[in-house]
Parts: structure tokens; sequence; C-alpha cells
């Protein structure tokens, strides 16, 4: 409850009128407490429910759900490739915060979130419905695995969402078991620095020494990652449906993409991600080619998905 100041020159403190003050205190935590969290239609949280259907009817008339979680999740991320990459997807409202799903237009991170829920769904339900996809996808995305309605609730870091997934082992860090691996730290300095740039937290200032205080949480931890001249000796110790994250050289943050990893009928253990720069999903080059590509990548961590 609100702690609340009376000033002594403006107010005599009356116990008739403390006590209105206390009761009306009490029904608007009791009304908060009560009211349900506010929503957003179902048309707005899931874009694409016909493409959805399609990749579900596909994975169960192939079997997938006999598969082992990371074939089934490269099952479903090559079933989208293709699929046009679209960013802030997720940035529905600027108060509310929702899980949500768009099979039109995915980012890096939906992507996998996406191939990942769906091979997922098909192992906890015979016939995986929209409300299964979207609660594999609150599971995933949001600390603790529940979506309070609020903008920090959602794992925004590539290294929180491993850190938090891994607590409640939905996923193991590999990353310090690879060869070459090494420990970074950081002073992060990225949400809470840009906050202009995000529309939730323009519109809630509030929330920005939040975020603050998560980055300087992850800046203390550290991550482990494999750097870019010992990615190919690693390649071998990965496995398909690993979540690859690029670890990036700026200095302000740790990582800056994400995708699977994906071994062809060659044995070539190749990056399954939505690319900006190509403007769609899609199989890429050998992983350890693909972090050399670009001089903003410094090297990889890697998250290895269990089931639940």
């Amino acid at each position: 409850m609100p702690i609340v100041t009376v000033a002594d020159n403006n107010f005599p403190c009356k116990m008739g009128v403390m006590r209105k003050v206390f009761v009306l205190l009490g029904l608007a935590v009791f009304f908060a407490i009560s009211l349900p969290a506010a929503s957003l239609p179902d048309q707005v949280v899931f874009v694409g429910k016909e493409k959805y259907q399609a990749l579900i009817k596909k994975g169960m008339a192939e079997n997938w759900r006999s598969l082992p979680l990371g074939e089934r999740t490269v099952r479903a991320g090559l079933a989208l490739t293709g699929t046009p990459y679209e960013n802030y997807t997720l940035e529905l409202h600027e108060r509310i915060e929702a899980p949500s799903v768009n099979m039109r237009g995915m980012d890096c991170w939906t992507f996998f979130e996406i191939a990942l829920g769906t091979a997922r769904a098909l192992k906890v339900s015979a016939h995986p419905t929209t409300k299964d996809m979207l609660r594999m996808i609150e599971l995933d995305r949001y600390r603790g695995g529940r979506c309070n309605g609020i903008f920090t609730s959602r794992l925004h870091y590539l290294e929180q969402w491993l850190q938090d997934n891994e607590r409640r082992g939905l996923v193991a860090d590999i990353t310090p078991k690879l060869p070459g691996a090494r420990k970074l730290h950081r002073d992060m300095k990225e949400m809470s620095a840009s906050w202009k740039s995000s529309k939730q937290l323009r519109a809630n200032r509030s929330l920005i020494p939040e975020m603050a205080r998560i980055e300087a949480q992850l800046s203390k931890k550290g991550i482990w990652y494999v750097p870019n001249s010992k990615v190919a000796a690693a390649e071998k110790h990965l496995r398909n449906g690993d979540i690859i994250s690029i670890v990036t050289t700026w200095p302000r943050g740790y990582t800056s993409h994400v995708g699977v990893a994906y071994r062809d009928k060659a044995g070539v253990l190749r990056f399954l991600h939505a690319s900006r720069n190509e403007r769609k999903v899609l199989v890429d080059s050998r992983l350890s080619t693909y972090v050399k590509r670009y001089k903003s990548n410094a090297g990889i961590m890697v998250a290895r998905p269990k089931d639940i």
C-alpha cells in the first residue's frame, strides 16, 4: 500500500480524515489487483493464422512429433524459409505488452521463437492451436515464463533470454564447453541509453530505470562466447536446432543477431536465420564463414533448447 505523507503545516492530522484516506487507498489497491490485465484483440496478437495452421498440418503429416526437439525446430525453420523479414512486429501498443505471433513477417528473434515454439507445441499437444502457440511464446519470451502486461517483463536481450530460460530448465548454455570459449564482460548501455527509439519507453519513461538495472545486472554477470577464429573448430560440437546468438564487437552490448544451427545433407553446419540484409528467412552459408563476413561480429554464444 502506498505511504501517504501529510505535511503538518497544511493538514491537521484528524483521525476521521486519515481513516477515509486509508479506506480509499485500500479500495484503490483492491481494484488494481482485482481488475484483469489489459489485453489486445486476437487479430492483433496473432497475424497469419492460416500460415500457422498450414505449418502445423505439415508437421503432423510428416510426424515431426517423433523427432528430437532440435530436428523439429529445424524442420519448422526450413518450412519458414522465404518468409519476409519484418522488424518491430512486437511493438503492438505503447502501453500494453502481450505475447504475440506474426507468421507473415519475422525478424531474427521472432523467427527462432516461432520455429522453436512450433516444435514444442507439436510435442505437448496432439492438435496445436494458436493458443498453444501463444503459450509457447510466452514461456520463452518473458521473465519467468509469464507476461504481466508490462514492457519490462519481456526478455529484451539474448543473454538475458539465455540466463532466464536456463534457470527454468528450458535451455542449456553449452558455450563454456566449446573449444576456445572465453568469458566476456561489458558495460551495457543499450535501451536505457537509446530509450527514445522505443515506443514503449517513450510513453513510459518510468520503466527506464528498470531497463538500466537489468543492463547493470547483465554487465556484472557477463557471458561466455566463442571468438570468430574458433567457431570452425566448435562447429562439430553443434547440433540441429541449437540457437546461435551472434556476439557483437560493439562495446555497449553483447549480442546483435540470432539464428538456428542447421547441418545440411553434406554435413555442413549452416546458419538458418531471418536476414535483414536479404529481407527474408533463409539458409545462409557455413556458420564459421558467416561470422567472419561482417566486421561487427565477434563470435557466437550457443543455447541448446530442451523439451518442456
